[in-house]
């Protein structure tokens, strides 16, 4: 059974404004009638306990699990800077557990300038475990996303690789249907990414390890999303048994804005979602 929620970061530019914040976002969820809410760290008002009570509360009453929290970390910032990044992402940890977020997003992170990707892995890979054992203490599941460009888990045989690398039961996969490389999402696909990566072959390589799958929206025409096919990605995830929830994910705002077009994002992504 899948379940459908939708990311707090489709309002990115309401939230900027300041015309959303997350107990509207929370009730515009419940009036769309979504699933669930999936949260990024960055959109919520605050981190304290007497507000995260009202967001946990507000989704009670409306019926909505809080699906996952997503926390921006990154990896692969300086060695030196690697006790802000745990600090960080052992936060997002205890928020989620206190809201009954059963799972986090975590980046591997990103390569910089003149430093080795094997450093940089092997910097990840250890930021990944130790978040996966802190996460299992308290109850919550790490799933590292993949990204494209820079990020170290840009393709399909990267995830793979890190997750074989982390080795821990409690690190699991957040499957971005528009983020591998060869994807045309909204950070824009090089040419030469386009042609030498096969964004539905690093899909099918990854389905099977999902915890939680966001569904990435660019372009909406017609009610229907056209620039990535999914009629092929739900049929990759029947075929993997997936049983999870499905985040909608808006990036599409040059195109039109999100109150426009989540609405008709829920009624696309509700007709394989059932």
């Amino acid at each position: 059974m899948m379940r459908l929620c939708c990311l707090s970061l489709s309002f990115k530019p309401e939230f900027a404004s300041r015309q959303m914040d997350d107990l509207k976002f929370i009730e515009l969820c419940a009036q769309l009638a979504l699933d669930g809410v999936d949260f990024n760290m960055s959109s919520l008002r605050s981190q304290e306990p007497d507000h995260l009570k009202k967001v946990k509360k507000a989704c009670l009453e409306r019926g909505l699990s809080i699906a996952c929290l997503g926390i921006s970390n990154d990896f692969g910032r300086p060695a030196d800077a690697q006790g802000a990044v745990r600090k960080q992402v052992r936060q997002g940890i205890d928020a989620a557990q206190f809201l009954g977020a059963p799972v986090v997003r975590l980046f591997a992170g990103g390569l910089k300038a003149g430093e080795a990707r094997a450093a940089v892995w092997k910097r990840a890979v250890e930021g990944l475990r130790q978040a996966a054992g802190y996460g299992e203490k308290v109850g919550v599941v790490v799933a590292l996303q993949n990204h494209n460009h820079n990020n170290l888990a840009a393709t399909g045989d990267d995830v793979v690789r890190l997750l074989d690398d982390v080795n821990h039961p409690w690190c699991k996969h957040v499957l971005d249907t528009g983020q591998y490389l060869g994807s045309p999402g909204a950070s824009g696909a090089r040419p030469e990414d386009a042609r030498r990566h096969d964004v539905y072959k690093s899909i099918a390589r990854t389905a099977p390890l999902a915890v939680y799958v966001r569904a990435k929206l660019y372009r909406l025409k017609d009610g229907k999303e056209q620039w990535l096919d999914y009629e092929r990605i739900f049929k990759v995830l029947s075929q993997v048994k997936y049983n999870g929830f499905v985040s909608l994910v808006y990036e599409g705002w040059q195109d039109q804005d999100a109150m426009h077009a989540v609405p008709l994002g829920v009624k696309f992504l509700r007709g394989f979602v059932k």
